[in-house]
């Protein structure tokens, strides 16, 4: 079943129904509404999995492997490349479920729901040829022996995607899987499933095997099924800490594997040498896109003492420019959360600051009416103990905090429970000075480059297990195997 919701957009017709093995199913599951973030009109209605639906979807995956239909490292290199080419004949499709599922601005949308997808699949098309095998050569023992160590597919791969990047998520998931020759029974949040319940027909129109990719829809009762179904391996998840310790658990039950992507409070450290004028716009428009809704966001910004001053007068500049409102206005930037839920739980941390001592130092735009604002919002006043400088938020909202001494800004960068990312701004070999006392996954140095798809993306402690992204995503889909012989 199609039916068109974009009344403001590019004409699109979206999948309303699951995709398990090559077909089209009504989802037999509790039917839930799917919303528009800026109007709070519901989009779509979609009908979650049923457990006999999620059982069925793994079977065929598993079923595909055993009979070698993920084909050879060039069929399914070939694959990915076309799975490329349909995300790019479908940018326009793309965007508008972007801009109207999610609430991403126009701005942006392309670059970071079409363009970052299309970059990894392509990269992932590459990977899939690499040979990994490792000659290690001669061992004297006695006796002595050769050896080779050879990779092969880990299984049946459970791909549960978070709402905020929702294609990219699919894209990175089932693609280096598919690469390492795993299928994948993708799961989509219940928050934004419709630019994934199109992913099965991008598949389809690659000419991906139809065992090697499925479409789910539906919450977490869904998702723990689809984690504890025997057949599945191994688990590649995108959300929240608790949500993530709650799927570790549920693997963990049968001794199942997972790549747990889980959020960030990353440091965006100004040294004093740094030119505090430059730094501000690419800050605060770094956590601000996508309403703040992204792992990486820097949200603790660590200023020298002497910049204070200078950094609030021209961030409250700043903030007075920024448009905030309707995600199809090019001029915007900040565009709503995706739900009023969370958008109470955002304000919630805002008044908790306030009432904890702190002080909103600039604030942006909030429009009246319809939609699930946040204005833009920097707190100040407040130590690196205290929740909102602990918590991820996932707003538009960040903290200002002032340090004397570089080893002390890079022991408040360190004082949290997560290490994903790390920014570091100032004259680039001072910078770099610092980067192997951060313990974070990844590091950018004024502002970094592009999303690489060649480079690992994940972090320390409660940011996560694995990689995912290059070389070391697609080794997550694969089991080294020790192959040894005797020689004279």
């Amino acid at each position: 079943m199609t039916t068109s919701v974009y009344p403001r957009s590019m004409p699109a017709q979206q999948e309303l129904d699951l995709w398990i093995g090559g077909s089209r199913e009504r989802g037999a599951g509790t039917v839930f509404p799917v919303y528009n973030p800026a109007t709070e009109e519901v989009l779509a209605e979609v009908a979650e999995a049923s457990l006999e639906q999620v059982e069925r979807a793994v079977a065929i995956a598993q079923a595909g492997l055993e009979r070698g239909e993920m084909g050879d490292a060039a069929e399914r290199s070939a694959a990915l490349d076309r799975l490329a080419d349909v995300f790019e004949a479908h940018a326009e499709e793309i965007l508008a479920v972007s801009v109207n599922e999610v609430g991403t601005p126009v701005s942006t949308a392309k670059g970071l729901h079409v363009d970052t997808p299309v970059r990894a699949l392509r990269w992932l098309a590459k990977g899939a040829l690499t040979d990994r095998t490792e000659h290690l050569g001669r061992d004297e023992g006695p006796p002595a022996s050769e050896s080779s160590v050879i990779y092969r597919p880990v299984g049946v791969v459970a791909g549960i995607a978070a709402y905020n990047y929702p294609l990219l998520f699919a894209a990175i998931k089932m693609g280096a899987a598919y690469a390492a020759g795993c299928p994948t029974v993708l799961l989509s949040s219940p928050n934004a499933p419709l630019g994934i319940l199109n992913f099965g027909r991008y598949a389809q129109e690659a000419g991906i095997p139809a065992s090697a990719v499925s479409v789910l829809a539906g919450g977490v009762d869904v998702a723990q099924h689809l984690i504890a179904c025997p057949k599945v391996a191994k688990v590649s998840f995108t959300g929240s800490v608790p949500a993530g310790k709650a799927v570790m658990a549920t693997a963990a039950q049968g001794l199942r594997d997972v790549v747990l992507e889980l959020g960030g409070k990353s440091a965006a450290i100004v040294l004093p040498s740094a030119d505090v004028e430059s730094v501000v716009a690419p800050i605060h428009s770094r956590y601000l896109r996508n309403a703040g809704q992204g792992c990486a966001s820097p949200t603790r910004i660590l200023l020298h003492r002497p910049q204070l001053d200078a950094f609030l007068e021209a961030s409250s500049r700043y903030f007075e420019s920024v448009v905030v409102g309707d995600p199809w206005d090019p001029e915007t930037l900040v565009g709503p959360v995706i739900s009023e839920r969370h958008r109470r739980t955002v304000t919630g941390y805002i008044d908790s600051a306030v009432r904890d001592g702190g002080t909103v130092l600039a604030r942006g735009l909030e429009p009246q009416g319809k939609g699930w604002w946040v204005a833009p919002t920097l707190i100040g006043g407040l130590d690196n103990s205290a929740r909102i400088n602990q918590e991820e938020v996932f707003g538009p909202v960040a903290s200002v905090q002032i340090y004397d001494t570089v080893d002390e800004a890079v022991a408040i960068a360190n004082d949290s429970n997560f290490g994903l990312h790390a920014t570091v701004w100032g004259p680039f070999e001072e910078a770099m000075a610092l980067t192997p006392r951060l313990d974070v996954g990844q590091i950018s140095i004024n502002g970094g480059g592009a999303k690489r798809p060649d480079a690992p993306n994940g972090g320390w402690k409660d940011s996560g297990i694995g990689r995912e992204f290059g070389e070391a995503g697609i080794r997550e889909f694969l089991e080294p195997v020790h192959i040894q012989w005797p020689v004279k």
